[in-house]
């Protein structure tokens, strides 16, 4: 399966903003961006004439990037999206949350989206209490996702455990630390989905 192996910091650097790929170290002081805010590179101090061109390109590689999805797949979603009744960009947002590595980073479970990505892939999850290890499955409203009891001892779960409140979990979903276990209510709606995305730009850069 193709996925990105360079420095997630940097990708960070390159939008200007924290995309949060990197758990607990984009909190602390040695978050690169908040050492050298500017993008990566030989001319990232230069500045950059912003084409409407531009901000579309950016926003779509910035919710690429922050969802850790690539180009191919990406745009599959947007097929996807285009496809749905009702707004093109809410319904590539909710397709993209409710990716299973997403769910199990939402809920607390994981540090980062690549690391949920990284127990999904171990088989540490359930899903109706089959084993998934599938990161870009698609949860449905009403599933049940636990971690498996033989995974329940290991360190990050333990960690998710002791950490239990300190994340927000949004109100689609209803995490039970102390069972590993996560409901899932209904899909979300834009209003619920806090990633900062302008969706619009992606669907103007798509539909041209």
């Amino acid at each position: 399966m193709a996925r990105y192996t360079g420095a997630d910091c940097k990708r960070c650097r390159r939008e200007k903003q924290k995309l949060f790929l990197k758990g607990a170290k984009c909190e602390s002081a040695k978050c690169p961006i908040e050492i050298r805010p500017y993008p990566p590179g030989e001319h990232g101090r230069g500045r950059t004439k912003d084409s409407e061109y531009l901000l579309q390109k950016r926003e779509k590689q910035k919710c690429a990037r922050i969802y850790g999805v690539l180009e191919k797949q990406f745009r599959g979603y947007y097929n996807e999206a285009n496809r749905q009744s009702g707004k093109t960009g809410e319904n590539l947002l909710r397709i993209l949350e409710s990716r299973l590595d997403n769910v199990v980073y939402r809920a607390g479970f994981a540090k980062s989206r690549d690391h949920a990505r990284q127990l999904v892939r171990h088989g540490h999850i359930t899903v109706n209490g089959r084993k998934l290890d599938i990161p870009s499955a698609r949860v449905s409203p009403n599933d049940i996702i636990e971690v498996r009891e033989s995974s329940r001892t290991l360190t990050p779960f333990q960690v998710a455990q002791a950490e239990a409140g300190d994340k927000t979990v949004p109100a689609w979903l209803e995490s039970v630390p102390s069972s590993l276990r996560i409901l899932v209510h209904s899909l979300p709606e834009r209003q619920v989905i806090d990633t900062q995305v302008q969706e619009q730009l992606i669907v103007e850069l798509y539909s041209k």
